[in-house]
């Protein structure tokens, strides 16, 4: 990871979302800054990924698909952004190794636990890797969730939520799904407080 271009990119985003968007960011404070955190949101656009990580303190390692990093240009760039690449669909260990050395190392990883974008707004089902990354892991399972329809100068709705209590989960040997389906609870649980409000 080059941090230096991560904070010249972030610092980049940063200017993008508050020049063309009315953001509203709560709950920094829930994000821990000396352990490893699991930062799960939903996924409603191709910007999440610059916007859940531009306005953070912490450089933020974000999961993506693997055909990003098949393209000419981001195949150079997104590794030097910290990015690391996951084989949707199948088993990648690869990418399971990688995500759990990282929170091993009290590093910020960014997943989108849905795999891809919600056509419809509304939080989809999770895939289990990210329920196995939270149960394999002590790191801090942060809720994040998105509101806004990303049209020019409207508002953005950006939640950190506070830690999910995963500890239950893992002495009781839970599986996957199982731990998956209780931080997309989470996600909805901040989707639904605040997307009125």
């Amino acid at each position: 990871m080059n941090k230096r271009l991560y904070h010249a990119g972030q610092f980049v985003c940063r200017m993008f979302f508050r020049l063309f968007y009315r953001v509203e960011i709560i709950g920094k404070e829930n994000i821990p800054s000396d352990r490893g955190v699991l930062m799960c949101s939903n996924h409603i656009n191709n910007l999440d990924p610059p916007l859940v990580g531009a306005f953070l303190k912490r450089e933020t390692r974000f999961m993506a698909k693997a055909e990003l990093f098949e393209a000419p240009v981001l195949k150079k760039l997104l590794p030097k952004l910290g990015a690391f690449p996951i084989r949707r669909g199948t088993s990648d260990r690869q990418a399971m190794r990688t995500g759990l050395g990282l929170l091993k190392e009290r590093e910020l990883v960014g997943v989108f636990p849905e795999g891809t974008r919600s056509k419809t707004g509304r939080l989809g089902d999770g895939l289990s890797g990210v329920g196995f990354f939270a149960l394999r892991s002590e790191a801090d399972v942060i809720p994040c969730a998105v509101i806004g329809s990303y049209k020019p100068f409207s508002r953005i709705k950006l939640i950190y939520g506070e830690p999910l209590n995963m500890q239950p989960l893992r002495e009781n040997k839970a599986s996957p799904e199982q731990s998956t389906k209780a931080i997309m609870s989470g996600i909805q649980a901040l989707l639904d407080e605040h997307k009125t409000s």
